[in-house]
């Protein structure tokens, strides 16, 4: 599938590559199709974007909350997986939305409505996660800043 994409320009997105969200994502039920696009020269830690293939324009950064937040670990009622079933730790793909303002140092991540993804079916699902634990702006700018110090304090050794 060829899309012209609003900040990749025209991509081709292999049909192994679509991910199928059959009830939409939060905000957005009509969008269904979406793709995961990354660096793939950067590390694994890096910025994703879930694009859109139903609405071009549409893209948000996503990353994985382990990397931001190693005790996330919100618990999540079977029935709203239902969708992306059968699923394990093996196959679940984990992702949060983030907010990339001007000012990078208010940069932060939705804890509260994570995105499930099952790699091996490609069905995906984003939930509301009933926990004051889980805020929807966790700040995270000085988190990767001392994760940067620390990749050039290993890289130095």
């Amino acid at each position: 599938m060829r899309v012209q994409t609003k900040i990749f320009g025209e991509i081709d997105i292999e049909d192994e590559k679509i991910i199928t969200f059959p009830g939409g994502i939060i905000g957005f039920p009509d969008m269904t199709k979406f793709t995961l696009l990354f660096d793939e020269e950067k590390k694994p830690a890096s910025i994703h974007w879930l694009q859109s293939l139903d609405e071009p324009a549409f893209a948000m950064p996503v990353i994985n909350p382990l990397i931001l937040k190693e005790d996330y670990n919100p618990e999540v009622d079977d029935d709203v997986l239902k969708d992306i079933q059968p699923i394990d730790n093996e196959t679940l793909l984990v992702l949060v939305t983030m907010t990339i303002p001007h000012d990078l140092k208010e940069m932060t991540i939705n804890l509260r409505g994570p995105i499930l993804i099952n790699s091996d079916t490609r069905k995906g699902v984003q939930i509301i996660i009933d926990d004051e634990n889980c805020p929807v702006k966790f700040k995270i700018f000085d988190i990767l800043e001392e994760r940067k110090k620390q990749a050039e304090a290993e890289e130095n050794k």
